[in-house]
C-alpha cells in the first residue's frame, strides 16, 4: 500500500464525516451546513478517485507501445 491509497482513504473518511455532519445540521438552513455538504461531497469524491487510481496503478503493468510486433 502506498501513501496515496492511505491518503485517499483518509480523505474519504474525513469527507464522509463532513457529509454526515452537514446532513444532520442542514435543517437549520445555515450556510455553514451547506458548505459542509459541498465540501464533504468533494472530499469524498477526491478520496475515492485518488485511492482508486492508486490501486489501479499498483496492480497493472505499464504498456510497452514500442514493443508491439508489426502485423504483415
Amino acid at each position: 500500500m502506498t501513501g496515496f491509497v492511505l491518503l485517499g482513504a483518509a480523505a474519504l473518511l474525513i469527507g464522509l464525516g463532513l457529509l454526515v455532519m452537514g446532513i444532520r445540521g442542514h435543517q437549520a438552513q445555515q450556510p455553514k451546513h451547506t458548505a459542509m455538504l459541498i465540501g464533504g461531497m468533494m472530499l469524498t469524491a477526491f478520496g475515492l478517485v485518488l485511492a482508486g487510481f492508486a490501486i489501479a496503478y499498483q496492480t497493472t503493468t505499464p504498456l510497452a507501445y514500442n514493443a508491439a510486433v508489426p502485423t504483415p
